[in-house]
């Protein structure tokens, strides 16, 4: 490496090179972003094109999960006071369903993966700082860890308040 191309690198970065040196390259490049992930790199730039669209659509599928669950719930939350009584039902009941489900599906399948406390970075003024025409490949993806601890609290939380929402609707339902 450069002593230019050091100098630019932030002191936390990871490159997951393209280098075709083995038959079991692709499990190299998984193996290297695994250990980047583990090692809670703030950048990591993975040139391999496979790789980096299948890790940006796994966030990207986290990140659906998360806005729908807060999204939904918060329209199962604020539809009673919105809408006409006889409407609240079908309104409320379906998106407190779905936002209790993604939260539920979020913490069974991203919670603990490390891959979730990262959001590919598309600001073209944070990427312009980066050595990126040192690379092999014109379109890297890169990766930029962000906390996620208030994000995953929000969707929790509102989550929950659609499963008790959810639980005193069938509860009154019942006792009629």
């Amino acid at each position: 490496m450069a002593e230019t191309e050091r100098e630019m690198l932030p002191t936390d970065c990871a490159i997951i090179h393209e280098i075709y040196d083995n038959g079991d390259a692709q499990e190299q490049f998984e193996y290297e972003l695994e250990q980047a992930l583990e090692a809670g790199r703030s950048i990591i730039i993975i040139e391999p094109s496979r790789l980096g669209d299948e890790t940006a659509r796994w966030i990207t599928v986290g990140n659906c999960l998360h806005k729908t669950a807060v999204l939904a719930g918060m329209a199962c939350l604020v539809s009673p006071w919105m809408l006409p009584a006889k409407a609240t039902n079908f309104v409320s009941i379906p998106f407190g369903t779905a936002s209790v489900a993604c939260a539920t599906l979020y913490g069974v399948s991203w919670q603990f993966d490390p891959c979730c406390k990262y959001q590919v970075e598309y600001d073209t003024r944070s990427l312009a700082r980066l050595p990126l025409h040192t690379l092999t490949t014109a379109t890297p993806v890169v990766l930029v860890r962000r906390e996620d601890k208030y994000r995953k609290t929000l969707h929790n939380v509102i989550a929950g308040l659609a499963a008790i929402y959810l639980t005193y609707k069938f509860y009154h339902w019942c006792a009629q």
